[in-house]
């Protein structure tokens, strides 16, 4: 049977796998990327989906992390054609009597939203975005550099200061409900946070969520919630620009079906045919799938495989798009004017929702995240109209058949009209993505788990996605997680290709047969 033979092969065209393939091929590499759906892009695409003229982002869309991520920043994607859009305001969260906390990238409006929720709570806003903006790029690189981040961890430091340092590490362990009853007085810089908390599986009472919360409430003001021109899609299109042009080549409709091994090795995939690498295959796909359907799984030490069957996804998700023929109706005027929109309780009501996800309870009084996708970027649909969806989290492991589904979007479109009422006269056409949908649309979202993996504090750094050394590197040589299983997790930042790639290079490298040694000595140790 002819073998396709390439430096390396990178499974999974998402916007990890493409970061992964375009570090390489800048590298010299000769690289290909096999994609089992017919669309590249992963959970980052768009299309005409519902009716011509409204494009919908079928997964995610709004990208601060991708914003501010240094990863994406050293790719230079803006001369590959991605240019970022923005809603005049970044996030607005909606509490229950219509009242709304605003973040805008001016500092100054930020404060004065939560200043009138409660005298001190603005001051207390502009002290978090001091800190922010003194840790911010030794933070980041910290946070997406390949563990452990030595340097980028003593640059945090020193930029900290030993007392900010002592708070912030405090701050990592503490569930946002603690965290913000220290800091604010009023119901709207809390409310705040805890949304945006729950963009990742933890609830507001978890620990582990204010650190989740703080950091994208001060992305929120530091680079906005942007999205790509266009459409989602047209960050994945740069990426792949950027790496073609560079020689390498994406094949989709190309599922891979094993990882092939010998001596204790990678030596290529099989996907219909065998492709031999090299020098490395890179995985960007979910570590259950990886060491689950793609490996032999005697080749795994068996310490491996029984922590995988305790590996942890996040929470289901049921997400509905809509085209309408005009705006959000909100009653709350200042809601009409943010990309990305929070509808639910307060801090207390968005702490019960989150236990409720937790213990396999459908919410009655869910939390709603809203993209007003034509306030950011017009293009998305024709003039005076709007292409919008909503997304909420829902617990794993239900029968998402018809009827439990509907019940759910029944009641996401009438938590909607009661704070914007004429919602529904406005609704032109309608896409409901439930969990099986999501996983049918995209395998890796398993159950419609959109992060990867859970993002609680017993799945993080080296406990990603199992206890172990927190690097791409997996106990089988050359062969490596690009995906958001690994650390540093989910969104769209690249941080888990990019240590991918760092890693397959430095086990190419002149120093690889070290680098292979310590590695697989330090698995032993684990693992033995």
């Amino acid at each position: 049977m002819p073998t396709d033979t390439v430096d390396a092969v990178v499974v999974g065209a998402g916007p990890n796998g493409l970061v992964a393939a375009n570090l390489l091929a800048d590298a010299g590499w000769e690289v290909l990327v096999l994609e089992a759906t017919p669309t590249l892009g992963g959970a980052v695409r768009s299309a005409e989906a519902i009716e011509p003229g409204f494009v919908t982002d079928l997964f995610s869309a709004f990208y601060p992390m991708a914003a501010a991520s240094p990863v994406l920043a050293g790719l230079g994607l803006e001369r590959h054609g991605l240019r970022w859009r923005h809603a005049p305001a970044a996030l607005a969260h909606v509490l229950p009597d219509d009242r709304v906390a605003l973040v805008s990238r001016d500092p100054a409006e930020t404060a004065a939203s939560f200043e009138a929720f409660a005298p001190g709570d603005g001051e207390t806003w502009t002290e978090e975005a001091a800190l922010w903006r003194r840790i911010r790029d030794p933070l980041l690189n910290a946070l997406l550099s390949p563990f452990p981040p030595v340097r980028a961890a003593g640059r945090l430091a020193r930029a900290a200061g030993t007392a900010d340092g002592m708070r912030l590490a405090r701050m990592v362990a503490m569930p946002v409900t603690a965290w913000t009853g220290e800091r604010f007085r009023g119901a709207g810089a809390p409310a705040v946070h805890a949304g945006n908390a729950l963009h990742t599986d933890l609830g507001p009472a978890q620990a582990g969520s204010a650190v989740f919360g703080w950091l994208l409430s001060m992305l929120a003001q530091d680079v906005g919630f942007p999205v790509p021109d266009g459409g989602a899609g047209a960050l994945t299109a740069a990426l792949a620009r950027r790496f073609t042009a560079r020689g390498g080549r994406i094949e989709c409709g190309r599922p891979v079906s094993r990882v092939l091994t010998g001596s204790g090795r990678a030596m290529g995939v099989l996907a219909d045919t065998p492709v031999r690498a090299r020098r490395a295959v890179l995985a960007a796909v979910p570590a259950p799938l990886l060491y689950g359907r793609m490996l032999d799984e005697r080749i795994l030490p068996p310490r491996v495989r029984g922590d995988l069957r305790r590996f942890d996804w996040d929470a289901a998700t049921v997400k509905v798009n809509w085209t309408l023929s005009g705006p959000i109706p909100w009653t709350a005027p200042e809601a009409a004017r943010a990309g990305t929109v929070h509808l639910g309780g307060d801090v207390a009501g968005l702490a019960r929702y989150g236990l409720d996800v937790e213990l396999g309870t459908v919410s009655d009084e869910p939390m709603l995240v809203i993209g007003q996708m034509a306030v950011a970027d017009p293009s998305r649909a024709p003039d005076g109209c709007e292409s919008a969806w909503a997304y909420t989290h829902v617990p794993r492991g239900l029968d998402w058949d018809g009827d439990r589904l509907r019940r759910v979007t029944d009641r996401m479109e009438a938590l909607l009209e009661r704070h914007a009422p004429g919602f529904g006269a406005r609704v032109r056409g309608r896409l409901v993505q439930g969990p099986r949908e999501l996983e049918r649309a995209n395998p890796a979202l398993v159950e419609g788990a959109v992060g990867g993996g859970s993002a609680a504090m017993h799945q993080q750094l080296v406990l990603r996605p199992v206890p172990g050394l927190g690097r791409a590197d997996t106990p089988v040589d050359r062969l490596f997680l690009a995906g958001a299983s690994a650390h540093p997790g989910g969104a769209v930042h690249g941080g888990p290709g990019a240590n991918a790639a760092r890693a397959a290079l430095a086990r190419a490298g002149v120093g690889g047969v070290a680098y292979a040694a310590a590695i697989g000595g330090l698995h032993r140790l684990l693992y033995s």
